[in-house]
């Protein structure tokens, strides 16, 4: 999905110390334009300021709940991988691999940009419809980011039985033994948690990563600490978790709750992001501009489009630096 927004801004005021911070925070989601326009409602978990990543997740915006009509018409990636969750409605994808599909509740889609991609989504239909998802991005490691496209389509991922009625979908990676089919390519966990009214889990992680958890609907507690209100984290937010933990104990409010789950060993590399690219200098994120703005060769043609596309914004003045964490 395309950004137009504050986070083409070029560099870090201030890159910090690289001194060790707390290892848990709470983050607030921000309103953030959306293909040029507020047509929609749009919140930005990631990045933050003060955290850039989280595992090699680099992007988190949740689209809705809302009735809407969405038309994100074609525009490029380069460097990530684009995963779609719907969490309702029904949005029609194609790209320049010629794939075009119906993304919907329950199945995840996931595309590698690799040297560079383009795809346009739509709501499905010509009237506003309910739509709700959460659109992530990871970020490629060195030696997969210069690589061909993909494209990858999964309805049948692991379910996980946490006790008392709770359970979880491992959209991709790996989480307590279950495994997503997805292909990634960095150690890393994504996975949607359901928990009824009241329940309590204990969630086994690897303490050699980092997670951050999300609420989606209903709010929870995370190790009994204080946070949005009186030891529970509602949706709007994200806790950050930090390493060194081998599980965390979630116990649901008064309401059933829906919680996404991001994890990964760190990611080794600094990266750049502008726009809808994720590179590692700004000479670079500068060519993939020139190369979009030319119609090169580079990103293809989206399948049953014409001429229309989203034009790059211009680049800053100054040089885009990497975003440094401090948490």
């Amino acid at each position: 999905m395309t950004r137009f927004d504050a986070e083409t801004a070029p560099v870090d005021e201030d890159p910090g110390t690289g001194s060790p911070g707390p290892r848990r925070a709470l983050l607030e989601a921000r309103e953030v334009p959306l293909g040029g326009v507020r047509a929609m409602s749009v919140h930005r978990f990631l990045p933050q300021r003060d955290l850039p990543l989280v595992g090699a997740w680099c992007f988190l915006d949740r689209f809705g709940p809302q009735r809407t009509r969405m038309r994100v018409e074609p525009h490029p990636h380069i460097g990530l991988q684009t995963v779609t969750w719907p969490l309702a409605g029904e949005v029609h994808h194609r790209d320049t691999l010629g794939s075009d599909v119906v993304i919907e509740r329950g199945a995840l889609n996931i595309m590698t940009s690799g040297a560079g991609i383009a795809h346009s989504e739509y709501s499905v239909g010509d009237e506003p419809i309910p739509l709700d998802a959460l659109q992530l991005w990871v970020a490629l490691p060195e030696e997969r980011r210069h690589g061909a496209p993909e494209f990858e389509r999964h309805a049948d991922l692991p379910e996980l039985d946490l006790g008392g009625g709770a359970a979880a979908t491992v959209v991709v990676g790996e989480l307590a033994g279950a495994a997503s089919p997805a292909t990634m390519h960095t150690p890393i966990v994504g996975a949607e948690l359901r928990l009824p009214a009241g329940t309590v889990v204990d969630l086994p992680l690897e303490a050699a990563w980092e997670y951050a958890v999300v609420p989606v609907f209903g709010s929870v507690r995370v190790d009994g600490e204080d946070a949005a209100a009186p030891d529970a984290v509602a949706p709007g937010a994200l806790l950050y978790l930090g390493d060194g933990r081998d599980g965390i104990r979630l116990t649901a409010g008064d309401e059933e709750a829906t919680v996404f789950l991001l994890g990964g060993e760190p990611f080794g590399d600094e990266i750049v992001m502008w726009w809808n690219f994720v590179g590692r200098s700004h000479d670079e994120i500068e060519v993939a501009r020139e190369e979009w703005e030319a119609a090169s060769d580079r990103f293809g043609h989206v399948v049953g489009h014409g001429d229309e596309r989203i034009p790059a914004p211009p680049l800053p003045h100054v040089r885009l630096t990497p975003r440094r964490r401090r948490l």
